[in-house]
């Protein structure tokens, strides 16, 4: 019974911290000024063109700088790693990789249609490869972590 009650309150805290995650990453894109999130410049800004921005930040980096580079093109890939983990690992119905990646696709589409309409930030076809090659490595972490923890888990019944 113990065991149960543990894997209860393991899924409680999991889901608390999937919230705080996704509370943290609308503030980040939304609102956080340091990302510049200002509202004084309130028009249309979209990127079609695959690899455009991804680009011009590569052939500009010198000029924009290496702060500017990381936060667009890291920052976009690290911030949905774990929407990549805590999805397969808390909805037992998505832990299929194509269900977790079309979701991930998904939910970075709808932040960027957000944006669009909201004038906050820009719609752009990059950060969306970016944000899905991030749930792409999160799903990575949690197939790794779900590996190990039945490697030991089957070690320990073994024993």
């Amino acid at each position: 019974m113990k065991n149960r009650q543990e894997d209860d309150e393991t899924y409680v805290v999991g889901w608390c911290l999937f919230v705080v995650y996704l509370m943290s990453l609308a503030y980040f894109l939304f609102f956080a000024e340091a990302t510049g999130r200002t509202f004084t410049e309130r028009t249309y800004h979209y990127n079609l063109i695959p690899l455009h921005e991804i680009r011009r930040f590569l052939v500009y980096r010198r000029q924009l700088g290496f702060s500017a580079v990381a936060l667009n093109v890291v920052g976009n890939v690290l911030a949905f790693v774990p929407f990549g983990v805590f999805l397969p690992l808390l909805v037992r119905r998505v832990r299929s990789f194509g269900k977790t990646l079309l979701l991930g696709f998904e939910f970075s589409l709808l932040v960027e249609i957000v944006q669009l309409f909201s004038k906050v930030g820009s719609f752009d076809v990059d950060d969306i490869m970016l944000n899905t090659l991030g749930v792409l490595l999160g799903y990575a972490l949690f197939r790794l972590m779900y590996i190990w923890h039945w490697h030991h888990k089957r070690k320990r019944v073994d024993s």
